[in-house]
């Protein structure tokens, strides 16, 4: 888990405990204290899953980014090895050729 992530968490846990907390020993009925909690709890939950999807968005599009400039080093990549095997086989070629050549002079 990021920095950013663990800092969101981190607040939204005190926020929750402090709420909880200041409810708890609030001087109301104990109906509408549990109303109470229970309407803290739903906002938090809410905003939880708000978080998350704020969270989750943000990391699939740095992995698209991130994928994406992976894929051109790769293809970059491919292609020098492609321009480096052409240049192999064709000094294979030449040696061949000369090989070839020297070879000739030994045939009758």
């Amino acid at each position: 888990m990021g920095r950013t992530s663990q800092t969101i968490l981190g607040v939204m846990v005190g926020a929750a405990i402090g709420t909880v907390v200041g409810i708890l020993l609030a001087p109301e009925k104990g109906e509408d204290t549990r109303k109470k909690i229970l309407d803290n709890a739903n906002a938090f939950k809410d905003k939880v899953k708000h978080d998350i999807d704020e969270i989750s968005k943000k990391v699939s599009s740095e992995i698209n980014t991130k994928k994406a400039t992976l894929e051109e080093e790769l293809e970059s990549v491919i292609s020098d090895t492609s321009y480096k095997a052409e240049d192999l086989i064709s000094s294979l070629e030449k040696k061949l050729a000369e090989l070839k050549a020297k070879n000739k002079k030994y045939q009758k």
